[in-house]
């Protein structure tokens, strides 16, 4: 897509943000109630498939085009399964599978999770426990990356039909324990040939990893709105140079983890055909460097909002709390050092330079 569509992409996003993402609406959310006319505004706006082909029912963009809406999703804390249901609807479409409307988990998000298929006449049935779901018991269906007879799976299963232990993140999201024990399944088929067998894995550290870029965008801006409106022993604290010295810090994190998670999409988008195999290297860059500015980034913001940050009455803490949670969601920095030290490793001493510098 063309810069100049996806910046109206951006405007567009900012747009239906600013007017229905409101403190009243996540406040909401996080007590429980879906934000159904929110999502009913995304979906009608072609926001919750952007990189998925018109033929099964999205938008018919690029990655990159998912990389403006999550950006934009990270920086105003948005309070739906928007990341979850590209990378199920993906998934999906990737496998030959019809891509229903709504909102989607799935599952598993954690590594050591695993889920079996097995056969049951013509159809197949669902075996596992899957946990820390994002939206696992209230999304309407649930794709499922599973094996059978060790070859992978993606299969396509109702909300509602699993065992649900329902649980939330330090945002109040919800993260739910799924347990099938020979569950129905809507669809099933073969993992798409395009898709390594870690793809879920993959694309939801792909898209936290922009969700933290944006909302570190968010953190800077308020900070810098704050400390400059702010004064104390009369002057403003931005002129202090201890506050200058912790906002140059923190935009030069958000700046090098927006880059890191924009070059992941475009390694998407650049490799063919949606194939995260060989966006590997980048994803997990990506999630690495956007976690430790989440970590780092957060921690400035407060310091620089003082006692003020930490009310509930303020917006600061509704993307801090995303970030400190997104921040272990998908594998945190040490999941993905360790993946990047093994292929490192396996490629030999004499691969590396070229290897780091080829990228």
């Amino acid at each position: 897509m063309a810069t100049d569509t996806r910046t109206m992409l951006a405007d567009t996003c900012a747009r239906l943000f600013t007017d229905q993402v409101t403190p009243a609406v996540i406040e909401a959310a996080e007590k429980g109630t879906w934000p159904a006319a929110l999502w009913q505004t995304l979906e009608e706006n072609g926001l919750t498939l952007p990189q998925i082909p018109e033929s099964r029912g999205g938008a018919g963009g690029e990655w990159g085009d998912a990389h403006v809406v999550l950006v934009a999703a990270g920086r105003f804390a948005v309070p739906l399964p928007l990341p979850e249901t590209m990378i199920g609807a993906w998934l999906l479409a990737a496998s030959g599978l019809k891509v229903p409307l709504g909102p989607l988990a799935v599952a598993p998000v954690r590594a050591a999770d695993t889920l079996t298929l097995s056969r049951d006449g013509g159809g197949w049935r669902l075996s596992g426990v899957a946990g820390r779901v994002p939206w696992g018991a209230s999304a309407g269906h649930v794709v499922v990356s599973a094996e059978s007879d060790g070859k992978p799976m993606i299969a396509l299963v109702a909300g509602g039909t699993a065992k649900a232990e329902p649980d939330v993140n330090l945002a109040f999201e919800p993260r739910d324990t799924l347990t099938w024990s020979g569950g129905p399944v809507l669809a099933a088929a073969p993992a798409g040939e395009a898709l390594p067998r870690n793809a879920l894995i993959s694309a939801g550290a792909l898209a936290r990893s922009a969700q933290m870029a944006g909302g570190l965008e968010f953190l800077l801006a308020q900070s810098v709105k704050y400390v400059t409106e702010r004064v104390q022993f009369g002057r403003p604290l931005a002129s202090f140079q201890a506050i200058q010295h912790n906002l140059a810090l923190l935009a030069g994190h958000t700046a090098a983890a927006g880059m890191a998670a924009q070059r992941a999409f475009a390694s998407m988008d650049s490799r063919g055909a949606g194939d995260a195999g060989d966006a590997a290297f980048e994803i997990a860059v990506a999630k690495i460097r956007t976690g430790e500015a989440a970590g780092l980034g957060a921690g400035i913001a407060h310091q620089a909002h003082g006692a003020i940050g930490f009310t509930y009455e303020h917006s600061l803490h509704f993307v801090t709390r995303r970030l400190w949670s997104w921040r272990a969601e998908f594998g945190a920095e040490a999941h993905w050092a360790a993946a990047l030290g093994r292929e490192v490793a396996a490629r030999g001493a004499d691969a590396l330079w070229p290897y780091l510098t080829s990228r």
